[in-house]
């Protein structure tokens, strides 16, 4: 009845895909071209280049900058758990760091310096569920201690913090498409960044690390070419760059209706029943993508609050549990104590929202929460 995320199909979604189809060009080509430029300049920077997946920009942005066996790299254990993968793969050890708190789930800059080390290279800053971090303070940081800023801007097309957009304020940032995201392409993502030599080292390993493409040689520009890098097939289709190029354009109204339901969840549920919403004031000049809409439950609550919105057909999800608590990382060994990132994990419930959901679906989920919540009440 109400889903955690949706996609919306429309005619004209349907005719840019036919298009390509019809075109016989399914490869990478003019439509991932096209694409790339859209998407540097509604980011306002000289590079934008179209890769497979979110994961992929990740990774591809890390060997690029040169992370590698010896290096540490801090990210917040709050997150994806693809971030941290992609560290690993490139042979660099993932660091993780505690968060602000209940109000801010982004990173906490004073954990960040004390996460880094002599062998520190680099940090992934995550821009949770949308809302852009204390980016002044991690360039402060940087600028001090000589590491890399590498944004991870998954959840963060379109927001901006003091005027800037988010994937435009450090070394290089990362996007996805993926389904539930607010560009949906159903797999794909974009690194942006205006590191010229940066760009060329991202192109050559996101496609074999060949000097010339297949699109290049069918235009008769190139006839042949060189292998120059050890890469990696990361490259984005036709199709898929066809529909990133619709879901752009209609992108900015998309996030504007995800800030209103945002802003009506937060109206009816924060400080209800027990409930807070984090991430309540930003500064001027800095607005959010909304890409999700996370709620901290009262404790020991969060799974009986699931159960409830589950059984009236309300589909629900937790961004996320920590990285640094999965088997795997954790039998790595956690150097340091995350204790708000704990304390937040097991809390926080992300409730449906998408931008073409109805006024009556934002009622059901509002509904489902507080009569849960007041039901176990004394």
């Amino acid at each position: 009845m109400v889903p955690l995320a949706d996609v919306l199909v429309d005619d004209e979604l349907r005719a840019a895909v036919d298009e390509v189809i019809t075109s016989g060009w399914w490869s990478m080509g003019p439509k991932v071209l096209e694409f790339e430029q859209a998407f540097a300049e509604f980011c306002s920077v000289r590079h934008a280049l179209a890769v497979a997946n979110g994961t992929a920009a990740l990774h591809l942005a890390l060997l690029a900058a040169r992370c590698g066996p010896g290096d540490e790299v801090v990210l917040p254990s709050l997150n994806f758990v693809a971030a941290a993968n992609a560290i690993a793969h490139t042979g660099a050890t993932p660091v993780f760091c505690d968060i602000g708190g209940p109000d801010d789930l982004n990173l906490e800059p004073a954990d960040l310096e004390t996460a880094i080390g002599p062998r520190t290279k680099a940090v992934v800053v995550l821009h949770y569920g949308g809302f852009p971090c204390d980016m002044q303070a991690v360039h402060d940081l940087a600028a001090r201690h000589g590491f890399l800023v590498i944004e991870d801007a998954a959840h963060a097309p379109g927001a901006t913090w003091r005027g800037r957009p988010c994937g435009a304020l450090g070394l290089v940032g990362c996007f996805s498409f993926f389904s539930n995201k607010n560009l949906p392409v159903g797999e794909g993502g974009m690194i942006v960044t205006d590191d010229d030599e940066l760009a060329e080292r991202l192109r050559l390993l996101r496609s074999h690390g060949m000097t010339t493409l297949t699109w290049e040689r069918h235009r008769g520009h190139a006839s042949s070419y060189d292998v120059v890098a050890q890469g990696f097939n990361y490259r984005l289709d036709e199709l898929r760059a066809a529909m990133g190029l619709r879901q752009l354009r209609r992108l900015p109204d998309e996030n504007a209706r995800r800030g209103l339901i945002s802003a009506r969840y937060r109206e009816r549920l924060d400080g209800s029943s027990g409930v807070s919403i984090p991430f309540g004031e930003l500064e001027e000049g800095t607005s959010s993508a909304h890409h999700l809409a996370v709620a901290l439950l009262p404790e020991g609550r969060r799974d009986v609050v699931r159960a409830a919105l589950a059984e009236r057909r309300i589909q629900t999800s937790v961004h996320y549990p920590p990285i640094h608590l999965f088997s795997y990382y954790r039998e790595l060994g956690s150097r340091r104590p995350l204790p708000r990132t704990e304390a937040v994990a097991a809390r926080v419930v992300t409730l449906p929202l998408y931008a073409h959901m109805e006024d009556e679906q934002v009622e059901l989920v509002i509904e489902g929460v507080l009569e849960t919540l007041d039901e176990g009440r004394p």
